[in-house]
């Protein structure tokens, strides 16, 4: 019953293309028991999320063989995906659960990406920069949390 009560919440969120507000997070919060640091972390990662985004495509997209359109292409791209993954490891992380990531994110990821001719590399490289710019938002505490989802992600594309 909670599980589905928590994905419900998370689908409602998913199919508008936003982050868990922070009434939606303190109802589930208050009626799931789900801890304040992982209450507080969403709500920093949904405030901060643009920045984060930007921060870490700068680390991670440093390639200067692009020019013109094809790098403002390949920018908006990596810009769209990393708020999706983003996105998607904060609502597992408040779930507590690898699985949102696994039949939402990661099913065919790796082989569309592949028959894209998309970077695996580039891809997991962005990520972790996500990771350390998400930790550095939201304290060392949280960063391990929303790190594992993360780390799951790199694996799955790995």
């Amino acid at each position: 019953m909670m599980e589905n009560t928590i994905t419900s919440v998370i689908t409602s969120f998913d199919l508008q293309g936003k982050y868990i507000d922070g009434g939606a997070l303190q109802q589930l919060k208050h009626n799931f028991q789900i801890d304040e640091p992982k209450v507080k972390a969403a709500a920093l990662i949904r405030d901060n999320a643009a920045a984060i985004v930007k921060e870490a495509v700068a680390k991670s997209l440093n390639d200067p063989k692009s020019n013109g359109l094809s790098t403002t292409r390949r920018y908006a791209a990596c810009v769209r995906d990393l708020d999706f993954y983003l996105r998607y490891s904060t609502y597992a992380m408040v779930a507590g659960d690898t699985a949102i990531l696994d039949g939402r994110v990661l099913n065919g990821l790796k082989e569309t990406y592949l028959a894209l001719g998309v970077s695996l590399t580039a891809t997991i490289k962005a990520i972790q920069a996500m990771k350390e710019v998400t930790a550095e938002v939201v304290g060392a505490d949280a960063g391990r949390e929303i790190s594992l989802y993360f780390d799951h992600l790199c694996t799955g594309l790995s």
